[in-house]
């Protein structure tokens, strides 16, 4: 689901943990010693932190000093070419590869107890037979009880080598005593496919959340079982997806494009061109998709819905995409910290650019995707911003846009109810989920007694849940939020949630797309096109 006015945080996430790169753990070699020779300007920066460094009148970071130098270089460049702490390297780089080394659970600090929300499935938690609502109360002796044990801290208990052994003490209600797990440390994946399952009959949807290293994997997996099931077409749902690696997309593409289909093009300033084109391993080129994006789909989903589109494949259905189209390389810089600079751009197969203008400074670009709402151009596609000079023709004779996203071919106004600003604050802020979770502790065993298809089926959110839902907001963010124009919404979301909790992968996204107008319109496209 798209989100409303959370729109800074998102695209500073696009900037760092996503974006589009190539040779993504590049540190370019041989080439260190052309690109850094001393000159005077360099020296000259030296020169002044080394003064600082051993002249100035108090202790100065000067690492902190550095950290803000390059920030400010990178500042004068583009939007998208970022500077990545080294303290903040880890976790992008783990999402980024799809995966890391720990022990596969999902926690809560509840009443001062690091409790489990759920375990990752097969992840080394499940396998060892920890479960949800278990109270983990030590790990290799250690105490993890009381206020002083943050997430990070717990973090750094939990992972380590692997095939490391972590011994857990758990709580676990209905139990005598404590019980003990042999948890051995391995690779947890980070989903990047969130659902994939069937729409109606021929129908088939799969949810991307980024383009990692492990996503066309999951990616094939998830349309082998689609095809399975009597998939003849597929939704892709590339939603709030702010991009990963250009690599990664141009795969995803060739499953649907014919033999030797231009997908993309990049050029660096030297006019250098990389052209990738569509191979003869496509699974699914006699399928329809139809590709879903909104105005939080960024870079590699565009290059999937620009190189479907500029090839006459398929349709495009939502609003208009971020407009990111230029590509990052990774160097690193020795000290566990690195820079990602844009060192090309990208063009779509009809020649398009649509990157969108930065020339009025990076709070402008940013404004830009917020400033939409305000336009009014998420209601009514005919405020969208087209210019003539940036027209460009497919092979079908198609007018499609450059110079700032991929306007889709039918379009999705903005959903005002279920996206609304309070709804979207909770469930980002991580309230729906504790929330739920606390609701599934007073009742576990008769919730776990529900199957799968009559809680999909049958079960129903109460005034009482969304009541006691009210009570619990008003005591952890102290305002008296009342859901009275959108309690139904903030039921779907609830049992979205609770669904996920119970039954883990793609239950959210099932739940929720029930009540998704973009999900309706692609389901009433793809029943017209089967009469």
């Amino acid at each position: 689901m798209s989100k409303t006015k959370t729109y800074f945080p998102l695209i500073i996430g696009v900037a760092i943990a996503a974006g589009i790169f190539i040779g993504g753990k590049l540190n370019f070699g041989d080439t260190s010693d052309r690109l850094f020779t001393s000159n005077s300007k360099k020296d000259k920066l030296n020169r002044l932190i080394d003064y600082i460094d051993y002249e100035y009148v108090e202790e100065v970071n000067t690492d902190s000093i550095v950290d803000v130098t390059v920030n400010g270089i990178l500042d004068k460049l583009d939007p998208h070419s970022v500077y990545i702490p080294k303290e903040d390297m880890q976790k992008v780089s783990e999402n980024m590869k799809g995966n890391f080394v720990g022990i596969g659970i999902n926690f809560y600090t509840y009443r001062d107890t690091i409790t489990v929300i759920k375990t990752i499935e097969n992840g080394p938690s499940a396998k060892a037979g920890i479960i949800g609502g278990d109270r983990i109360i030590s790990a290799n002796g250690e105490s993890l009880l009381g206020e002083t044990v943050n997430n990070d801290t717990l973090v750094d208990k939990l992972r380590g080598e692997r095939y490391s052994e972590l011994i857990l003490k758990v709580f676990r209600r209905g139990e005598p005593k404590l019980l003990t797990f042999n948890v051995t440390r391995d690779e947890v994946p980070i989903k990047s496919v969130d659902a994939a399952y069937m729409l109606t009959d021929n129908l088939g949807y799969i949810k991307i959340n980024r383009f990692a290293e492990s996503t066309f994997k999951e990616f094939k997996k998830a349309l082998k079982k689609l095809k399975a099931n009597g998939a003849t077409s597929l939704a892709l749902d590339l939603r709030g997806n702010p991009g990963g690696f250009l690599e990664v997309a141009s795969k995803i593409v060739d499953e649907f494009l014919e033999d030797d289909k231009l997908i993309v093009y990049t050029r660096n300033k030297k006019g250098k061109e990389e052209r990738s084109y569509a191979t003869r391993r496509g699974d699914f080129e006699n399928g329809h998709v139809y590709v879903m994006i909104d105005e939080n789909s960024a870079s590699a989903s565009e290059i999937i819905a620009g190189a479907l589109q500029d090839n006459d494949k398929g349709t495009i259905v939502g609003r208009r995409s971020y407009g990111k189209g230029l590509v990052q390389r990774e160097m690193k810089l020795g000290d566990g910290s690195a820079v990602r600079l844009t060192v090309s751009k990208y063009y779509t197969p009809t020649g398009r650019s649509i990157q969108r203008s930065y020339d009025n400074g990076n709070r402008d670009y940013y404004d830009d995707i917020a400033d939409r709402l305000n336009r009014g151009e998420l209601l009514d596609e005919k405020k969208i911003e087209v210019a003539d000079s940036l027209k460009f023709t497919t092979p079908k004779g198609k007018i499609v846009y450059g110079g700032g996203g991929i306007i889709p071919d039918v379009f999705v106004p903005y959903d005002t109810q279920m996206q609304n600003e309070t709804l979207t604050f909770l469930e980002r802020r991580g309230f729906l989920n504790n929330f739920i979770f606390e609701e599934l502790e007073k009742n576990r065993n008769d919730y776990n007694s529900m199957s799968r298809e009559d809680f999909f089926e049958n079960f129903i959110i109460s005034d009482e849940i969304v009541k006691s839902l009210e009570a619990y907001l008003k005591l952890k963010t102290r305002s008296n939020i009342v859901f009275v124009a959108y309690k139904d919404e903030v039921k779907h979301y609830l049992k979205a949630t609770l669904g996920e909790q119970l039954f883990g992968f793609g239950a959210y996204y099932k739940i929720l797309n029930k009540h998704d107008i973009m999900i309706d319109k692609v389901i009433a496209l793809s029943q017209m096109s089967n009469n």
